[in-house]
């Protein structure tokens, strides 16, 4: 609502296109990739806005998966551009495999930016990940030791390398001499260091390839909505494992959520049209920290299978649980979501009853809230519905759906308080069923 106040006056929307926000309400791996890949040819551009190569990202295409790390989601649609925003951390490595790969398979590349802002993730970045990990031991957070934190801590700590410096190799060189200097301390433990010669070498060289692709991100992304340009912003992992507002101190290094669009993309909140929120049918969690929903070890292993929870980046098994209802409102509000769209329905067909954790309670049997989700001897509060036996991979409206899923879908939305507006019902791109 515009302000009545006399002194101020109305605003117009400056810009003619808008950005609308896709993300993981859940801890990561919510299938965000294949709802880019599916909503990515209506728009002209489509934007990841934080994250490293830490999170994978895949499709499905008839019996090829092609999985993503840090190009955006959108790289089976020609007519998207794609770009890789300030919010990120990339690796050279990374990038250059992840290029080839997409080339081989008939992708134009020429049509991927990277803003001069995005930091570098070197490989001494992933020798501290590793060795902090190690040092943790039982305390580890369950990193993929790909350096993404310690990049991130660069980035803060103002010792980062940007591609922007890509361009200038004498600021390059110092730039790379005074970061792997201030870390000296911290390297005589580690194993594996790189030497700084090695590192600039591989720099320059990496240079010469990726510098096509590097643009001035603000002005890429502001001139399209100026000039009437819808984007799409991707999100990468999930909003309980972001940095400020996640499971901390299990979470990732970087913003998650909505909010971490405008940072990591450079626009304004006014430009954001809408947010749409990406949860699974049920939980899942990779590595160490808090996970109220997660089921024994017999019942997880039964979702492991049937949903192929296995981690895009890593391999590892991702733990398992139902619906947690508890973080999906939290997670609405931190986002402030606009609609939902649930993946992986299909995988639940078989199992005689689906729970929902529509609460939590202290040990001494008191209402906790997600505050408390890593309390100790913090009970979950789970309330079951009846499973459906059908296949659901030919279903393509939600009225066709078997009567108990479509209950299920319902309760889901009354209990985030947030409507349901797709539903993917198999792996492959086109197995959504909509309303």
């Amino acid at each position: 609502m515009a302000s009545s106040n006399p002194l101020l006056p109305q605003v117009e929307h400056r810009r003619a296109g808008s950005v609308d926000i896709v993300l993981g309400i859940q801890w990561g791996d919510e299938g965000k990739g294949r709802v880019v890949d599916l909503l990515a040819g209506d728009y002209a551009i489509v934007a990841r806005f934080g994250g490293g190569d830490n999170a994978g990202h895949s499709i499905e295409v008839g019996d090829r998966k092609l999985a993503l790390r840090i190009v955006p989601s959108g790289a089976l649609v020609p007519s998207a551009k794609l770009h890789i925003g300030a919010g990120t951390v990339v690796s050279l490595r990374g990038l250059i495999t992840e290029l080839d790969a997409l080339a081989a398979i008939g992708v134009d590349i020429s049509r991927i930016t990277i803003s001069d802002r995005a930091h570098i993730v070197f490989p001494f970045h992933a020798t501290l990940d590793q060795a902090a990990e190690r040092a943790r031991g039982g305390s580890a957070i369950g990193t993929t030791g790909r350096g993404i934190g310690p990049a991130y801590i660069d980035r803060v700590g103002r010792v980062g390398v940007t591609f922007g410096d890509l361009r200038t190799p004498a600021l390059l060189a110092e730039k790379i001499r005074l970061s792997m200097l201030a870390k000296a301390p911290l390297f005589a433990g580690a194993g594996d260091v790189p030497r700084e010669a090695d590192i600039l070498a591989e720099t320059l060289t990496a240079a010469d390839r990726l510098l096509p692709h590097v643009v001035d991100g603000v002005a890429y992304i502001n001139e399209a909505l100026e000039r009437g340009d819808d984007i799409l912003a991707e999100g990468a992992q999930g909003t309980l494992l972001d940095v400020t507002y996640g499971s901390y101190p299990y979470v990732t290094s970087s913003s998650t959520i909505a909010g971490g669009a405008c940072i990591g993309l450079g626009v304004g909140p006014g430009a954001v049209r809408s947010v749409t929120g990406i949860v699974k049918a049920y939980c899942t969690r990779v590595g160490s920290g808090p996970f109220p929903s997660e089921l024994s070890d017999v019942e997880a292993a039964r979702l492991r299978e049937a949903g192929r929870e296995f981690g895009v980046v890593t391999g590892r098994p991702r733990r398992c649980g139902w619906f947690d209802a508890v973080t999906a409102r939290y997670a609405a509000r931190v986002n402030g979501l606009d609609r939902l769209i649930v993946t992986k329905l299909d995988v639940l067909s078989g199992f005689e009853r689906v729970g929902i954790v529509t609460g939590y309670r202290h040990a001494d049997g008191s209402p906790a809230g997600v505050e408390a989700m890593g309390e100790p001897g913090l009970k979950p509060e789970i309330e079951y519905h009846p499973g459906w036996s059908e296949s659901l991979r030919e279903v393509r409206h939600v009225k066709n759906l078997p009567r108990d899923a479509r209950a299920y879908l319902d309760r889901l939305a009354n209990v985030t308080g947030v409507p349901v507006a797709l539903v993917s019902v198999g792996p492959e791109r086109t197995a959504f069923a909509a309303w």
